[in-house]
């Protein structure tokens, strides 16, 4: 006898309803929903695309070889799900600000945990390789007030478009990072170097299918920030260059307009010399602003 949760045999016309049936007796109401929702598209997308059985198969054979290509170190899942979008949109998602708050976006692979507390002004370029540049701002509230005691913990590439971790004995360790507090005057300002584009890795699944859809791996310049205070939703950002070759085709679509600060290279020796600089050097002017948290 049938049982009482499949809702009739399964045909090309009613194929996700007798799924979403067959999973009724789910304990876990949450899990239920979303394998509904998960059947429904992906039925509605196989009937829109009618795959045949080889193309079906070399489906799964590039989610084997992607599951296949993750380790500790690199998640080929998480660089699928990069590239589709789906990452920023999920941050997007939970990060919901409110009208005047800095915008978020990823992560990325490459924080680092316990980077050096350093005192304001420090330069985190350890190595001195690459132009030179003084990053500055306020961090602030919605209503324009600063805040004190914010902890800003920055990291980015260096001038070849590679992080510390990814050049051990090449790089010094903590190498283009730091932690910041600010002070009474939500002030922040310390030194680094002009950060360059580069690629993610795209010697495995992913990349092929990148260059299968006549897509580049590059992701623009940009720093990296986390940005907690108490009293204040905690915010993962980048800032961009908005002249870098890739700023309008991010690779893991990171790049929002709201990101995008003013990279003004600056011709003055007297400066130069009381920051260490050579001169030219490059002086970035940003701040952030963070939100309470919503009730």
């Amino acid at each position: 006898m049938m049982e009482a949760q499949e809702q009739g045999y399964f045909t090309e016309a009613n194929s996700a309803e007798v799924v979403i049936s067959r999973n009724s007796a789910a304990k876990d109401e949450r899990l239920k929903a979303v394998m509904a929702v998960i059947v429904r598209k992906l039925h509605e997308a196989v009937k829109e695309i009618e795959p045949t059985p080889d193309e079906w198969i070399k489906a799964i054979r590039f989610l084997t070889e992607t599951g296949q290509m993750c380790n500790e170190w690199r998640q080929e899942f998480i660089l699928l799900s990069d590239v589709t979008g789906v990452s920023m949109l999920v941050d997007a998602i939970n990060n919901r600000k409110p009208s005047g708050a800095s915008e978020s976006t990823v992560l990325g692979p490459f924080h680092v945990a316990n980077a050096p507390a350093l005192p304001m002004g420090a330069n985190i370029c350890l190595d001195h390789k690459g132009e030179d540049m003084i990053i500055h701002g306020r961090i602030l509230d919605t209503g324009g007030k600063p805040v004190a005691g914010a902890l800003l913990d920055v990291w980015q590439a260096n001038d070849e478009g590679f992080y510390d971790v990814q050049q051990k004995g090449i790089q010094p360790d903590f190498n283009l990072r730091g932690r910041f507090v600010t002070g009474e005057d939500g002030r922040y300002w310390f030194r680094a170097v002009k950060p360059k584009f580069y690629p993610i890795p795209d010697d495995g699944p992913v990349g092929r299918l990148l260059r299968a859809l006549g897509r580049h791996p590059h992701r623009p310049a940009h720093l990296h920030f986390i940005l907690s205070a108490d009293g204040f939703e905690t915010l993962t950002t980048h800032i961009f260059d908005p002249d870098d070759p890739y700023i309008n085709s991010d690779a893991v679509f990171g790049v929002k307009e709201s990101l995008l600060a003013d990279f003004q290279s600056v011709d003055d020796a007297e400066r130069a010399k009381e920051l260490d600089f050579k001169s030219p050097f490059w002086e970035v002017d940003y701040d952030f602003v963070l939100a309470r948290p919503r009730s």
